[in-house]
């Protein structure tokens, strides 16, 4: 695999990784329990969880990252991963909604616009990571 890849990769996986823990953990953790309720199970499954993380970076390298170092623009990897995470957490929280019994709405919106935000940045950060790897 080529070091390029690596870098991107490696950058957009621990941005995502540190940002989204704190939300989950920390920030929106009592949010979560609260609108689940008995749908959120008591302990995670850490596999798959693991999967996802080591999975959506690659993602947002090929759709976000990549595109935007070679157009030249950090912003541009930023906006492309924003409507990743916007199209990737859509997908969820609205298939959740329409066959999911008693899935909460609100929670549904908010965690939309948390997949847009931590993918955009993430993807920005990707992109960063590469840009400046690359100039030396």
């Amino acid at each position: 695999m080529n070091t390029k890849y690596l870098i991107a990769w490696g950058a957009t996986f621990l941005v995502m990784l540190v940002i989204d823990l704190l939300w989950l953990g920390v920030i929106a953790k009592n949010m979560y329990a609260q609108a689940m309720g008995d749908l959120m199970s008591p302990q995670p499954r850490l596999a798959f969880a693991a999967l996802f993380y080591l999975m959506y970076p690659v993602g947002l390298v090929i759709f976000a990252v990549l595109p935007g170092v070679d157009a030249g623009s950090v912003l541009r990897a930023g906006v492309l991963g924003a409507l990743f995470g916007l199209f990737a957490y859509g997908t969820y929280d609205l298939t959740n909604l329409a066959v999911v019994r008693g899935w909460p709405t609100g929670l549904s919106f908010i965690d939309m616009a948390w997949g847009t935000l931590v993918s955009g940045v993430s993807a920005a950060a990707g992109a960063a990571a590469l840009r400046w790897f690359m100039a030396r």
